[in-house]
Parts: C-alpha cells; structure tokens; sequence
C-alpha cells in the first residue's frame, strides 16, 4: 500500500496529523549542523542550468583522487578491480532487494548462496547467513543470539571493540533485563586474567576483535577456551582482508563469527552503506538471523536455489522471529561475491600481504621521526595507535596535513580519554608509496 502523499493538500493534512504546521517545523528536530545548506537555485532554470550548478557544488568535494588518506578505525579503502564495477552493473543486478516470492528470482537466490559459502570458507564457519546492514548490527544480532540460546543474562565485551559496535549492541539491549559489562584492556589488548575473573555461569558470550579497535592482534583461541570453559558462546568481530594472512575465527573455535564486508570489493562511499557478515557453527543455525538460501534439486534432478530455515514469523509475526531483519543487502553481497572471486585465496594473502607491510612501513618511518611512539607493544595489521609528543599535538598537525592534501589518523581521545595524545593511523594497498613519502615530508617540517 502506498501512503506518501500525492498532492499539497494531502501533504499538508499528513503535517497536521503528525502535529506540525509546516516541512519547515518538522525539521526543528535536526540539529541545523546536520542539514543541508539550501541550494538557493533560481526558479525556471534549465535542466542543463540546475546541473551546472549542482556540478559546480559537487566539485566543492575532495575524494580519494585528490587526497591521501591514513583514516581507517573501521571503514577501509582498498583497490576494487574493475571487474567487479563491470559485472555489477549488469541490469540484472539493479534491484537486488529482499523478494517475499523468493524461489522466483533463481539468479538472485544463487548468488546469495555463492555468497554464504564464500563466507562460510572465508570464516572457515559451518553457516553463514545474508542480511545483515553492517558489521556493528551483525556483532549485536550475535549477542542476541548468545543470550536467546543459553538463557543466560551477562554478555563480556572487550574494551578493545569498536566503540561504535559496543554502542548498537547496548542499543539492541536497551529495555531488556540483559546486560553487557566491558573487558579491561592491558597494553592494547584484552586482559585476559581479568576475563577469568569475570567468567561465570551467568555469561552467555564474550565478544573479542581481531585486530582489535587499536589495531592489536588479540590472543583469541586463549579467550575462546576461557569462554568455552564456563559454557559461553564465543563471539570473533573480524576485518575479513586480514583473513589472508591471520587464522579465521573457525581455527580457534568461535561459536559466531562477525564482520564489515565492505571492504570486499565495496566503495568507502562516505562511509556507507554497510555489509555485515554473520556466520556461525551447525550447533546454532537454527537460530540464526537473517536470510538462509540453500541450493536443492526439483523431481527431474535440476539444480534449484530456495530460501531455507525461515520462518513467516521473522516478517510478520516480530515477537516469534528471532531477529527484525529481514532486508537484503544484495548488491552489496553480489561486489563481495565477485571480488572474492576475483582475486581468490592466493589473490587475497597478497591483499593481505601488502597490508601488513605498508601498515608496518609506515609506523616504521613515522616513528623514525623521533616524537612519534607507539601507543603499544603489540603486533598489529595495516592500522596502529601513534602517540605525539609534546608540544606537537594531532589537532593540530591535521591541519597542516590537510593543507598537504593528506588526510591523517583519527584521534582516539573521543573514544579513549586517557589516549588525548594518540590517533589511529592506517595504510592499506590503495594507498601508494608516494603519499607514504609526502606524509613524512610534511611532519618532517612540522
């Protein structure tokens, strides 16, 4: 059914019912930094005239053509082959939503399966499912799931999470008797002796990443025994491209895997929209949120694609399903699934490769600068915690880097107080060698 209103009248009688005199008022709720400046466009202009100018506005815009970026703390840039653009661009690949009369749409179907199994051996997990809106969503449906399954009502989330994936899963959790208590953090990574301390037979899950907020490789097989020693599910938060290189969350017995597919073969796209990836042992697929394709044969033994362990509920009957989602990211599954094969295992461990050698060349020649140090004495991937010395403080160089055309890393101080003078600086293989050298150029004459 469609309830947008046609004509001024009937919008004007949907703003009285809602309580407001004019579009003007509705908006009194967004913070005026948020909105859009009016684009202030003549009356009876050209459609030629209106994209002149709405042109000459988006070139006010700087992307990653024109800059250098060291930003990553969970959203990373990296090489997309053209193929991927080529393929999916395809008109058939236009509309790839959530259809209610699946089985109809087999093209679909099939490559969401292709999806869940390259994830399935990306993870090196049992299931994996589709529908997930990003990895933060995927990490708190996990949670959920921890606590639906065991009953208990404590989940431990370590401090060394993305602060923006605790904040979902404590919104998830909100209005609920379940709680989540955070995991202290030593040196850069979890503190592991006090995660003994905290385990008992009240916790239904303990949520890990690796690498971590900081970068940091945690000790996950040690924090999945001490899980599994009190009878917890044990929950791996994973940045997939590290995967070519670092054990997956299967080799060290997580019960739930989650993860941002973004950066499978997906744009930075000012920082949206996600893909979260979720997958899980055998022992939970019945619970599992989300879209489930599985493959089959009809009576004269063709091959066919059907939705599977679904139930009605899930779009329905909310209070019976186990999760609200239900929206496909389609397309945004369809690039990872092409990039996947794309590059293929080997092509993914040289991704990875390169990752960890440009991450590690450029802590190097920063802290060669001398008022560089590292935050940690851990390993890390592509992304690592620096900490300036005084007087020179991030803030400040930022703007100086910026003038260079270099976007530098993300200050931690937001996030982590007693961090005021540290940022998170990532190198990934799309960023060349050359911005490497005009960022040490740059803070050399700072």
């Amino acid at each position: 059914m469609d309830y947008l209103p046609h004509t001024q009248d009937e919008f004007q009688e949907m703003l009285r019912t809602i309580g407001v005199g004019s579009f003007e008022e509705l908006l009194d709720a967004v913070p005026p930094e948020l909105r859009h400046p009016v684009l202030a466009l003549p009356p009876g202009r050209s459609e030629p005239e209106v994209l002149r100018r709405c042109g000459a506005l988006a070139e006010r815009n700087r992307s990653l053509e024109d800059i250098a970026s060291f930003l990553g703390a969970g959203a990373y840039d990296h090489v997309v082959p053209t193929a991927v653009d080529a393929i999916a661009s395809r008109g058939e690949w236009l509309t790839p939503y959530t259809p209610y009369q699946a089985e109809a749409s087999q093209g679909l179907l099939q490559a969401t399966y292709e999806f869940q199994t390259m994830v399935c051996e990306l993870l090196q997990m049992d299931v994996a499912n589709a529908s997930m809106y990003d990895g933060a969503s995927a990490a708190a449906e996990a949670v959920l799931l921890a606590l639906r399954s065991s009953g208990r009502p404590r989940v431990l989330v370590s401090e060394a999470v993305h602060p923006h994936i605790r904040q979902v899963a404590a919104t998830y959790l909100h209005g609920t008797p379940s709680v989540i208590q955070l995991i202290p953090t030593v040196n850069g990574v979890t503190d592991l002796e006090t995660l003994g301390r905290m385990m008992g037979e009240d916790v239904a899950g303990v949520l890990l990443a690796h690498p971590n907020v900081f970068g940091c490789l945690e000790p996950m097989a040690t924090a999945a025994e001490l899980a599994h020693r009190a009878g917890s599910l044990f929950i791996a938060s994973v940045y997939p491209v590290s995967l070519g290189l670092l054990a997956p969350p299967g080799a060290y017995g997580a019960d739930l895997a989650v993860a941002e597919g973004r950066c499978l073969g997906n744009p930075l796209s000012y920082g949206g929209p996600g893909l979260g990836l979720l997958a899980a042992s055998n022992a939970l697929v019945r619970r599992l949120p989300g879209r489930l394709a599985g493959c089959t044969a009809d009576r004269r033994g063709r091959r066919g694609f059907t939705l599977t362990l679904q139930t009605r509920e899930q779009h329905i009957r909310r209070e019976r399903a186990t999760s609200n989602i239900c929206t496909n990211q389609g397309w945004l599954a369809l690039r990872a699934t092409l990039y996947l094969s794309l590059v293929g295992p080997g092509g993914l461990r040289d991704v990875a490769q390169r990752n960890l050698e440009r991450g590690h060349e450029m802590a190097r020649r920063m802290t060669a600068l001398g008022w560089i140090r590292p935050a940690f004495d851990q390993p890390f991937f592509n992304e690592c915690a620096l900490t300036c010395e005084p007087p020179r403080s991030w803030p400040v160089l930022a703007r100086r880097l910026e003038r260079a055309g270099i976007v530098g890393g993300a200050p931690l101080a937001g996030w982590f107080p007693e961090l005021e003078r540290s940022a998170l600086w990532c190198m990934t293989e799309a960023v060349p060698r050359e911005a490497l050298d005009r960022l040490i150029e740059t803070l050399e004459a700072c």
